[in-house]
């Protein structure tokens, strides 16, 4: 393969539990794979799977690799992860030698579709076909991360999200800190091995350069616990945190001044077992991050005999000092208009063991939560991909729906009002997609709620917008300040308390001057008060 000078890279869009890729995030893998067949020598192409779809064709290759599959399907706004039949589809067209990896790498499906299948590291497998060294399957060396990850940095001047509202994910370490045990039964990370950190040099060393390049939202979040980055392996399950090296990491990156500085996964039983570590990497989280952070905590069932069947990370009662310990300390509004730092949860249906009084167990834990007044800005509720190995069903999917809809009506609901209440202004929302007269858009970060704006606004630039309604696991919101005098009908008319005959009113009486000439409009001294705040003249 020593003549290959022409490598297709196509971004498939990956959604896995230590990383993601879906836009508006960029995945480390792809950037790797980038660097690794710009090292071995090659010209390397890279194409998302969303210019594909929208008519860009496949360019001539020697080597085309695919990076594509979800191992934790997500909700996705404007662009959706390569389905199976366009994985297919892409096979055929794909010139060269053709790799597939990802998380599609281990589903049987494409066993006679690729030449090669990635199941490992996609980077490693094309490096080695390119420079006629391949050995099978095997991970990048420390070096190889590092230097790859530097080389294909640039891949994201290429991307269709650069700048606004890329995202780019960046790794910490590889594998799970649990992995003697086995880790949890659902999950691949702890079949990688021992832990490989990179060191803080090479990350800051990483994340500098996506700063040079343009990029200026960031998620330290391609890893399965945040809080155990250089932990204490010797320590036990699960191992002791380093404060000093979380401080290190987040005080350097931080001084690159990214507009969002985020992170993803953590295991509560770290907070829990070691509380005064702990507390001292939450508060450099807190210090060091931009508002609206996120701490994705994998309790998957409060049921301690499906926790022990299982090997899960913690218990539901380790859980509940972590979700204390994160309110308690990052629980202060911020700049953005949202927490600086919150837990989220993860709950997993359908592991082994389980029946319906586990999904009890769950609600049970989720109202304990709600009744100590606590915020979780994010409640994940899927059902087990046997990925690792096959679960036998348990609980019936009827009773899989009812709990997702328990918890959306009866905990996400009342949470979102507590959190956000009427007329908090949320910063720098990103206008994305318009439906009818509706605008979505979110702030970029982990889990962005979707704000729906209900009036016509340009797509593709940054509002500041004022809370006036909560949906489920959304809010619908205006444009803040509203100006009163050149806004729309329909603008006027989903402010609180107005309406369609008070919004003609105010329409025909424009302009505006100031609240003594809004009260004149709405006849109602009541109702100008509770809405002049969100108003300019």
């Amino acid at each position: 393969m020593a003549k290959v000078r022409r490598a297709l890279i196509i971004d498939g869009y990956v959604d896995e539990p230590a990383c993601l890729g879906v836009p508006p995030y960029v995945s480390p893998q792809t950037r790797a794979a980038v660097g690794a067949a710009r090292e071995a020598g090659a010209e390397p192409m890279l194409l998302t799977v969303e210019q594909w779809r929208r008519g860009t064709p496949l360019p001539k290759a020697d080597l085309s690799l695919i990076i594509a599959g979800s191992a934790v399907p997500g909700r996705y706004l404007r662009a959706m992860p390569a389905s199976g039949r366009e994985i297919g589809e892409l096979s055929t067209l794909m010139q060269g030698v053709t790799v597939l990896g990802g998380p599609a790498s281990s589903e049987v499906r494409y066993l006679d579709m690729f030449h090669h299948l990635a199941r490992v590291d996609a980077a490693a497998r094309i490096y080695d076909i390119l420079t006629g060294t391949e050995s099978g399957e095997r991970c990048r060396t420390m070096e190889e991360w590092n230097t790859w990850l530097l080389s294909g940095a640039d891949s994201v001047l290429s991307h269709p999200d650069y700048p606004q509202p890329l995202i780019a994910e960046v790794e910490t370490y590889r594998g799970c800190v649990r992995y003697r045990s086995g880790g949890c039964s659902f999950c691949i990370e702890p079949l990688k091995g021992v832990p490989a950190f990179r060191d803080q040099d090479d990350i800051f060393a990483e994340c500098r350069r996506l700063r040079d390049l343009g990029v200026t939202n960031l998620r330290l979040g391609a890893q399965t616990c945040i809080l155990s980055y250089k932990a204490d392996l010797t320590a036990g399950d699960p191992p002791r945190p380093d404060p000093s090296a979380v401080e290190s990491l987040f005080s350097r990156v931080s001084s690159l001044h990214f507009d969002v500085l985020h992170v993803d996964n953590a295991n509560p039983a770290v907070v829990a077992t070691y509380p005064q570590e702990a507390e001292e990497v939450l508060i450099s989280l807190v210090r060091h991050c931009t508002s609206g952070n996120v701490l994705a905590l994998g309790l998957e069932s409060a049921d301690p005999a499906v926790a022990r069947v299982n090997n899960l990370n913690s218990t539901s009662e380790q859980a509940l000092d972590a979700i204390r310990a994160i309110n308690r300390i990052g629980g202060n509004v911020g700049t953005s208009g949202l927490p600086e730092l919150l837990p989220g949860l993860n709950f997993i249906v359908g592991l082994e063991g389980e029946t319906e009084d586990s999904l009890r167990m769950n609600e049970k834990f989720l109202r304990t939560v709600l009744a100590e007044g606590l915020l979780l800005r994010r409640i994940n509720v899927r059902q087990v991909i046997p990925v690792r190995k096959a679960f036998p069903r348990t609980v019936d999917h009827s009773e899989f729906v009812r709990f997702k809809e328990m918890v959306r009506r009866d905990i996400d609901l009342p949470m979102l009002r507590r959190m956000l209440p009427q007329g908090r202004v949320l910063r720098k929302v990103y206008t994305e997609l318009r439906d009818g007269n509706t605008t979505f858009g979110r702030q970029i970060g982990s889990y962005p709620l979707l704000i729906g704006i209900p009036y016509p606004v340009e797509v593709g630039r940054f509002v500041d917008v004022a809370v006036i309604e909560w949906g489920f696991r959304s809010i619908t919101a205006i444009e803040h300040p509203l100006n009163v005098n050149s806004c729309s009908i329909k603008a006027l008319e989903a402010l609180p308390g107005v309406g369609r005959k008070r919004a003609i009113r105010i329409f025909r009486k424009r302009p505006l001057r100031g609240e003594a000439d809004l009260v004149a409009a709405l006849d109602d001294a009541a109702v100008a008060s509770s809405i002049s705040h969100l108003l300019s003249y």
